[in-house]
């Protein structure tokens, strides 16, 4: 883990500052303490990400995978010395969209005809009024249904799953973007969300609403003992804590019902990590998603824990392509998102979203045993 520790890093920013910009390295955000979404200030080392300990994890925790075979190409090399901790700009929900590819145009939004231009369009800057969005299109499989045949003129239909809510939107099509936006994303848990909230009785929602806490498993989803990359621990701190949020952060419940044409379902999965793939942004990204996925299912296998992309059975790990990110230049590029260990296998919203940065096939097996299963570096 020595070396994970020294080369990977957990990525987030705050608003004002260039992704562009240096020094760069591990990076994390908590939300101020206020009801703008879009307001984060760093979060000091190993208050959202506790690192491992030998006196608790063994020594095994300090040492690179012993018996990886897989190896990055002769030539790959990546930016060692820029300070990535604070310095990426924060998010505050994640929208995949399921594309069946693995590399796409260098700017997603341009995909004439795709989902991905229409959120470009609806939302050009990512900002929405619950925050900005990030979009990713993804080599989740497209799935053909009877009720949207390819018909001449027609829209596509795909699907997205949105995060940190861990839920799959179905049957969404270009047209029905606008919908998709105000009544399902802008609805949705966002990465300044504290995990306990629970709606007032003033708020508004809909019988329809996918995120209502009506339910049982909604009941689960805003339950938690586990802080979050981006949210604070929703338990009462001291108020001299400037990391604390308050519990009265309101969560964007006034919006009308979904459009009765796009289905949700919660996402089978405990776990996801996405890995940046898209090769015409940087060869270094079609490179190392393959390789690094290769030696990520050779350490979920055993545990019962690897998904393929058809594979539904609850819980276990996910593990998806996705476009550009950012940063290619630290590749490879990695997300963990973790489920609320209180929700149960398949239950509740991420708990916790860690960036990673730098990763290479020797880290995955600490990546697996620490990172993905305990949420820790």
């Amino acid at each position: 883990m020595e070396s994970f520790l020294r080369n990977v890093s957990s990525r987030f920013s705050s608003p004002g500052q260039s992704p562009g910009q240096s020094p760069r390295h591990s990076i994390a955000h908590l939300p101020l303490a206020s009801s703008n979404t879009d307001a984060f200030i760093t979060a000091p080392k190993g208050k959202l990400f506790p690192q491992t300990d030998p006196a608790i994890d063994g020594e095994d925790c300090l040492h690179d995978c012993a018996s990886c075979t897989i190896k990055y190409p002769p030539k790959f090399e990546t930016d060692e010395e820029d300070e990535l901790y604070g310095h990426v700009k924060g998010f505050s929900t994640h929208l995949i969209v399921a594309t069946g590819k693995t590399d796409w145009v260098r700017d997603v939004r341009d995909e004439k005809g795709s989902v991905m231009e229409a959120v470009g369009r609806a939302a050009p800057e990512g900002n929405l009024k619950n925050g900005t969005l990030m979009l990713s299109a993804s080599n989740m499989p497209l799935v053909c249904r009877d009720n949207h045949e390819n018909s001449e003129g027609a829209d596509t239909s795909t699907t997205c799953l949105l995060l940190p809510a861990f839920t799959l939107i179905e049957d969404v099509t270009p047209s029905l973007v606008p919908d998709l936006i105000s009544s399902i994303i802008e609805r949705a848990p966002t990465s300044t969300t504290p995990l306990h909230h629970k709606p007032s009785a003033t708020d508004t929602i809909a019988a329809e609403d996918p995120f209502s806490t009506s339910s049982a498993a909604a009941e689960d989803a805003v339950t938690s003992s586990q802080p979050s990359t981006t949210r604070a621990d929703a338990t009462p701190m001291a108020s001299a804590d400037p990391f604390s949020v308050p519990s009265s952060i309101p969560t964007p419940r006034t919006s009308p019902p979904p459009s009765p044409q796009l289905h949700t379902r919660p996402s089978p999965h405990k776990y996801l990590i996405l890995l940046c793939s898209q090769r015409t942004r940087d060869a270094r990204c079609g490179q190392s998603a393959p390789l690094l996925r290769r030696e990520l299912e050779r350490h979920l296998r055993p545990l019962g824990l690897y998904r393929d992309l058809h594979d539904e059975r609850p819980g276990g790990c996910g593990i998806y392509f996705i476009s550009h990110v950012g940063g290619h230049k630290y590749s490879a590029n990695m997300f963990v998102y973790r489920r609320d260990e209180a929700a149960g296998e398949a239950a509740g919203e991420a708990a916790q979203c860690i960036w990673l940065a730098r990763v290479r096939p020797e880290d995955c097996e600490n990546i697996v045993r620490f990172t993905v299963l305990k949420g820790r570096l």
